[in-house]
């Protein structure tokens, strides 16, 4: 028998052919796209063809209980396998993304008034919701250890001490790619705990970690952090889905489902027919597609790391445990007084690259970029030589 084919082709995957297909990443003309958290390597074929079917049979109207259901069971399956994680189907709710989930907690389970304390560097949305929804965020910069990132926790029971009432965590963590260790989540629980203290707990990219690392959800560590967490998560970064609008809501506080039966109908509604049919099939049947995704950008990583040192004295790229996103320090660079605190806006403007500049994640992020690894490495090879032109005249 021979050897299965490959089911992504990354040798056609050009600048011309992503432009063709109209991503977000390559929407502006002769600026090469390295920035909003989407893959460039299509879809798994398996994700097309059960979306393609669904609507051709005209599945087109309001989601049945048994497309929600199909789903929901599709996620359990998936969580027991891969994280030990066992939740049961009704704790999970459809959603159409990972910031509703946040919402729900800002309006309905943490005080009026009360803070958000953010680990930073982080996801962007996270330092501006918020406030938005009338909670002050405070950020708790990690610091650098070695070569990674970890928890400042003295600084981090301090903020939670003073007003606070929401705790963000993101594991696998936007933008520094850490896979959070179970010590480290116990931890936390433990500081939440003691100051009365919700946790939302993004793991939008739990399936992308690489060798060496395992996703554990932080509501699974134990029975104190089951009940401080809402958890939000969704197939749409691992499998490059994230314009069908759906995503996971568990909900492992019992009387956070009886909240969100009160208030979460008209959210759930906002979960699309197609991103729920994706992320079941995705749940199901993505993983030998997924599995090539992690094959490919699993070697870019190194090979990313050691291109930004070589070709950028003075600057240091992180290699992600999890995620396809590293952060990019480029404060030791010579003449770096040139861009500040925002390396993107210039590169952008002098290079034609377009990443996610630092500050943009926090105070912690300032003189950093984040770089998106999901494409091929002939183009991030191209965007390596149009920064070092820039940066290193």
């Amino acid at each position: 028998m021979g050897a299965m084919a490959n089911l992504i082709d990354f040798d056609s995957i050009t600048e011309e052919t992503l432009r063709e297909v109209g991503g977000l990443k390559w929407r502006r003309p002769g600026v090469l796209g390295a920035w909003v958290a989407e893959m460039d390597f299509g879809i798994a074929p398996v994700i097309r063809n059960a979306v393609v079917e669904s609507v051709s049979r005209g599945a087109t109207g309001y989601a049945t209980p048994t497309m929600i259901r199909d789903m929901q069971d599709a996620y359990v399956g998936w969580a027991g396998e891969h994280y030990g994680w066992e939740v049961s189907p009704e704790q999970v709710r459809p959603l159409p993304d990972v910031i509703s989930a946040l919402i729900f907690m800002l309006d309905h389970l943490i005080p009026n008034g009360s803070t958000v304390v953010l680990p930073t560097p982080a996801y962007m949305p996270f330092l501006t919701l918020p406030q938005l929804h009338g909670h002050e965020v405070v950020q708790v910069p990690m610091v650098r250890d070695d070569d990674s990132w970890a928890f400042d926790l003295d600084a981090l029971s301090v903020a939670l001490a003073d007003r606070a009432g929401l705790l963000v965590l993101c594991n696998p963590h936007n933008p520094i790619g850490r896979v959070l260790e179970p010590g480290e989540l116990a931890r936390v629980a433990e500081l939440a705990d003691r100051h009365g203290v919700r946790v939302f707990s993004d793991e939008i990219h739990a399936p992308i970690v690489y060798p060496g690392h395992a996703h554990v959800p932080f509501a699974s560590i134990s029975e104190t952090a089951a009940a401080l967490a809402v958890t939000a998560t969704s197939a749409s970064k691992a499998w490059n889905i994230p314009g069908l609008k759906a995503a996971q809501l568990v909900l492992t506080n019992e009387s956070d489902r009886e909240v969100w039966a009160r208030v979460g109908a008209n959210t759930e509604h906002g979960a699309s027919n197609p991103g729920l049919v994706a992320n079941a099939a995705a749940y199901r049947e993505g993983e030998p597609w997924l599995r090539e995704v992690l094959d490919y950008v699993g070697e870019t990583r190194g090979w990313f790391a050691a291109q930004v040192a070589e070709r950028i004295p003075g600057a240091r790229a992180d290699i992600p445990e999890g995620t396809y996103l590293s952060l990019v320090d480029l404060r030791g660079v010579e003449g770096c007084d040139r861009w500040g605190d925002r390396p993107g806006a210039f590169l952008r403007e002098r290079a034609g690259v377009e990443l996610t500049d630092g500050p943009l994640c926090g105070a912690a992020g300032n003189g950093m970029v984040r770089f998106n690894l999901a494409t091929t490495r002939p183009i991030i090879s191209e965007a390596l030589d149009r920064m070092a032109a820039a940066l290193c005249p």
